[in-house]
Formats: structure tokens, sequence, C-alpha cells
């Protein structure tokens, strides 16, 4: 066996290893995040379901608006409804934290698919190497896991988007809210889509990294395995 492929194998072996790692955890960070977000979304959903719009005459714009808000959505994300304003800026920074989780985990899964299938590819020319014939179980099954992850990391993210689509078709205008409590109650129906989606979204990502994660022992029996064909090490 060359001494350039062997190389070539190890180094691919040893980065691929360590930058695993962020992506046996990141993903778990991000599902913490996005079902907090589903959980405020849901809070208010379970408010506006059920309750009666009551308008105040407020004296100062900055008052809370008693029938709209809701203790879990202040104390999770910081969400209030004040007479005098529109749209929450934290609704508004929900919905861009979402699209930008979103966005990273279909990038993240359209790249880790496009590598797994060349690395898939290319894991043939370990069949013709005796040495290596050990091996080929683990290299193929961390590839399955990686390609595996990179489907749920992308779905996860379409699922996040159109999460956000579902949240953009609520006004989230004290007044469209109020009118819509006091009509179809539309809004919390549509929220309540829209905290399915981002929640199935959280537990892909939780389990595409527990699928990296799974990786962890293969890959050092890979190396174990591998190291003493590379002769003396300086």
């Amino acid at each position: 066996m060359s001494d350039a492929f062997l190389t070539a194998i190890e180094n691919l072996s040893r980065f691929h290893h360590e930058h695993e790692k962020f992506y046996a955890q990141q993903p778990r960070q991000q599902a913490v995040a996005i079902q907090r977000h589903a959980r405020t979304i849901a809070a208010l959903a379970n408010r506006w379901a059920t309750n009666a719009a009551q308008p105040i005459d407020a004296l100062n714009p900055y008052e809370g608006a008693e029938d709209l808000n809701t203790g879990e959505a202040l104390q999770l994300d910081g969400v209030l409804f004040m007479e005098g304003e529109g749209e929450p800026t934290e609704i508004t920074r929900i919905k861009r934290d979402l699209r930008t989780i979103g966005d990273d985990s279909i990038e993240t899964g359209t790249w880790l698919a496009k590598a797994m299938e060349m690395t898939w590819d290319a894991a043939t020319a370990l069949v013709s190497y005796p040495e290596l014939a050990g091996l080929l179980g683990d290299r193929h099954r961390i590839i399955a896991n990686d390609w595996q992850a990179a489907s749920m990391s992308s779905i996860a993210g379409r699922l996040l988007h159109r999460g956000v689509d579902l949240l953009d078709a609520v006004d989230l205008q004290p007044s469209a809210v109020r009118g819509d409590l006091d009509g179809p109650r539309t809004y919390s129906a549509l929220m309540y889509s829209a905290v399915e989606l981002i929640d199935r979204a959280a537990d892909l990502l939780s389990d595409s990294a527990g699928l990296v994660h799974d990786n962890e022992p293969r890959w050092r029996h890979f190396r174990r395995k591998l190291l003493p064909l590379l002769g003396p090490q300086e």
C-alpha cells in the first residue's frame, strides 16, 4: 500500500473525526433554542384559543395588553404585547432566529450529503487493501450515519422555514389579534400548526446529532487499526 494513500486516509480520519465532534453537539443546542421558541408560540396560542378580547383605554402606549399577554411567553422569550405597539420585537426576533437556523440546517445538510456521496464512492478503494478489511464496516457505518444526519438537517431546515411562513400569516398587531379573537380564531390554529413543525425540526436536529455522536467509537476503532499501518510516527 502506498504511503501517500495511507497518509491521505489518516488525514481524513483525523480531521473529520474532530469536525464531527462539533456536529455531535451543535444541533442539540439549536434544538433547545427552537424548542423554547415553540413553547412561547404555543403559550400564546393557548391563551388566544379560549379567551375573549378585552381592549382597554390605555393611558400609556406601553401598557401591557391584558387579554393578549401570557406569563410563560414573557418568561421564555420576553414577548410583550403593548397597547400602542405593533408586532412585539421579540416575536420578530424569534422568526428571524428560526429562519437563520433553518438556513444553516439546509446549508449544512446539502454540503454534508454531497460530501458523503463522494466519500461513499471513494471508500471502495479500501476494498483493495487486505490490511484495511476489518475497518470497512466502521468506515461505511460512519458515512451512512453522516448521510442520514445530512437528510435530517435539510428536512429540519425546511420545516423551520414553513413554520415561519405560517407565523407570517398571522397579523400580530394587537388590533388584528383582537379581531381574530372576536371572529374566526384562526390565528391560534395557525400558531399550533407552526409549533408542530418547529418541534419536529427540533427533534430531527437532536436526532441528527445523535447519529453523528454514534460515530465516536467507530472513529476510535478505525484509527486504532489504521495508525500501526503507517509505521513509526514522529
